[in-house]
């Protein structure tokens, strides 16, 4: 707990004149289709895809850091931050990261998938994140959209400009019955210039997805360098 104040405390008071290249927002399904033992699943490999060679790599691949925050989500009043604003600059600030949320546990396990609301509370913490060049913000979930407004309501309403969303599809049984979570979030929930999906066949995959998408996101870009190739369909941008 200490050190977790003393981190964001260190965030608050950043040297407005260092450069940060993204401010990154994960945000995590806690809605009553993930039961415990898939959130234990996705605890554990959000925090091993952090630590994961290769992430570390991307993450350490510019002298300009990333800046993380992590929360999880459900209900319409259920967004529970798990990792204040931390500027990644090295390994241990990464296995820092890590472990808080490896020792993270659960605030709810039964309510709904408010989507809209998740987005508005990531963007809400993106107006506090340091100065970054670029901000983005991805939203993992097994699930659509199923109270509250939806992520249109969430883009008008809320700062979303220069603002890339991502998405992160667990695909399992338990998904939404009426409509497929792939086909939502393609067509409703990803939004800015290369914005993309990223796939876990299952709770059980969801290290290895996690583990693709950051390095796709935290990989600088080479001046002069094409837009990251987008999902396979051609995402919809509002």
């Amino acid at each position: 707990m200490v050190k977790s104040a003393f981190f964001a405390g260190f965030c608050a008071i950043a040297n407005p004149a260092e450069a940060c290249r993204l401010a990154l927002v994960l945000a995590i399904d806690v809605s009553s289709s993930v039961d415990a033992s898939e959130d234990q699943l996705q605890r554990a490999g959000l925090a091993a895809a952090l630590i994961a060679p290769d992430v570390q790599t991307a993450f350490m691949a510019s002298q300009d850091p990333v800046a993380l925050f992590v929360f999880e989500w459900s209900g319409r009043y259920n967004q529970d931050d798990i990792l204040p604003w931390t500027i990644i600059d090295g390994p241990d600030d990464l296995y820092f990261a890590a472990q808080t949320i490896l020792e993270s546990s659960r605030g709810h396990d039964d309510f709904p998938t408010a989507m809209g609301y998740a987005l508005g509370h990531a963007a809400i913490q993106l107006q506090k994140a340091p100065p970054c060049d670029f901000h983005t913000i991805d939203i993992a979930g097994d699930g659509i959209n199923n109270e509250g407004f939806g992520p249109a309501q969430a883009y008008a309403a809320f700062p979303f400009s220069g603002v890339t969303v991502n998405g992160l599809v667990v695909e399992t049984r338990a998904g939404s019955f009426d409509a497929d979570p792939l086909t939502f979030y393609h067509d409703q929930v990803i939004r800015g210039p290369g914005a993309f999906i990223e796939i876990a066949s299952g709770f059980a995959d969801y290290e290895d997805a996690m583990r693709r998408k950051l390095i796709r996101e935290v990989t600088p870009l080479i001046l002069g360098e094409a837009t990251p190739t987008p999902f396979p369909h051609q995402p919809r941008f509002p």
